[in-house]
């Protein structure tokens, strides 16, 4: 196998496994160790990679605090260590956030021990920015995520008036009278006066952690016109209302679950909203209409689309087009079901949410993969072999 003899020739040596719960086998490899480097720069003539890849990261690359150790070897390859000998390009594209890109791009630096650029890194509601200009000068809800974290990563957006749930308990802690604000949750406030601040948007940023606090201040805030404790009822005026959406409503993840390093998945972000949708209708009769973020959404594909681009330019200059795009991930409701939608090639990595001994994934990825190194020698030797044909 010419793509097998190409690892071989570079000093890595492939081992083939039995396939996990009936699936088909699929080769492993491990490197040899030795002083072989490959050195590439943007500045030396290079045809342009024939693949780039855009990564999960939690259950991926990382599980909790830890990364796994076949995400280092798998970056590796991108990084250089493969038969072609260039660097592969590839993004990081999370339905995580609830701190400011930065922060998190210098943690998953030292994490994964690669340095990543400002364009590798794109968290669910990094996407926002593109809203900005309409809610720069308003107030706006801004949930989820620690303390005031959430607020500071907004107003690095370029939200001058953003607040939190904590500040509305500040305010009046009669909007939800059984929870009491700690000390760093109260140092973490501003003080407003929300009889009188319209809010006119609610960002759902990253997942809430009082969920009844904020299921009930986004209540308030609906059902009152934009001012918690306004006029609310259910008659016709308050429904034509609803339909007209006074209050823009943005979830940034539609994620049920997502995988930490506890042995069964966690509850995400879109739990969250279906929680707030079920108690809203109880309310009201209907559903809230709001606008969805986060992958798989149309939307946050070509966020990520355009922010390959931009990486790849810094790597290689102007490209007219991408090359053959392949997306790992471990959820097939988000990294799968965004990756088919967008045309591009999918892989399913078995590390984190998707676990084959449950069945099928509901959605069909291009291919399966015990882990993130061999999803992307998987792809690298595809990508050859097409060479090898064209050639």
């Amino acid at each position: 196998m010419q793509s097998a003899t190409a690892w071989r020739s570079f000093g890595l040596a492939a081992r083939r496994t039995h396939g996990v719960h009936g699936h088909l086998p699929i080769v492993t490899y491990t490197r040899r160790l030795g002083r072989r480097t490959i050195q590439h720069s943007a500045s030396e003539p290079s045809n342009q990679p024939p693949l780039a890849f855009v990564f999960d990261i939690d259950g991926v690359l990382i599980r909790g605090p830890k990364p796994l150790d076949a995400a280092k070897r798998a970056l590796a390859m991108l990084e250089g260590a493969n038969p072609m000998g260039i660097k592969i390009p590839y993004v990081l594209l999370t339905n995580g956030g609830g701190v400011g890109e930065e922060i998190r791009r210098k943690r998953l630096t030292k994490q994964l021990g690669y340095e990543l650029s400002a364009n590798q890194y794109i968290q669910c509601h990094t996407v926002l920015r593109s809203v900005v200009d309409k809610y720069a000068d308003k107030p706006v809800m801004v949930l989820g995520g620690k303390f005031a974290d959430c607020r500071y990563v907004a107003e690095s957006y370029g939200f001058k008036k953003a607040y939190t749930s904590l500040d509305v308990h500040a305010w009046n802690p009669a909007v939800w009278p059984f929870h009491e604000l700690g000390p760093m949750e109260r140092e973490s406030t501003k003080a407003v006066d929300f009889s009188q601040t319209p809010i006119s948007a609610i960002f759902v940023f990253h997942d809430p952690r009082n969920w009844a606090l904020d299921i009930q201040i986004m209540c308030d805030i609906i059902q009152g016109g934009g001012i918690i404790g306004g006029a609310a009822g259910n008659d016709r005026k308050f429904h034509d209302a609803v339909e007209q959406k006074p209050v823009e409503l943005i979830f940034c993840n539609p994620d049920l679950i997502w995988r930490s390093d506890f042995e069964r998945p966690r509850l995400g972000q879109g739990a969250f909203r279906e929680a707030f949708q079920a108690v809203f209708k109880a309310l009201t009769g209907a559903e809230y209409p709001y606008t969805q973020y986060g992958k798989p959404t149309q939307a946050t594909y070509k966020f990520a689309e355009q922010m390959l681009r931009d990486h790849l330019r810094e790597m290689y200059g102007p490209s007219k087009a991408l090359p053959q795009m392949y997306v790992a991930g471990d959820n097939p409701e988000s990294d799968i079901a965004g990756a088919n939608a967008a045309g591009w090639e999918s892989i399913l990595v078995h590390t984190g949410v998707y676990d084959p001994r449950q069945g099928p994934p509901t959605h069909q990825p291009t291919q399966e993969a015990v882990d993130v190194e061999v999803a992307v020698r998987w792809a690298i030797d595809r990508e050859l072999k097409r060479r090898a044909t064209i050639a």
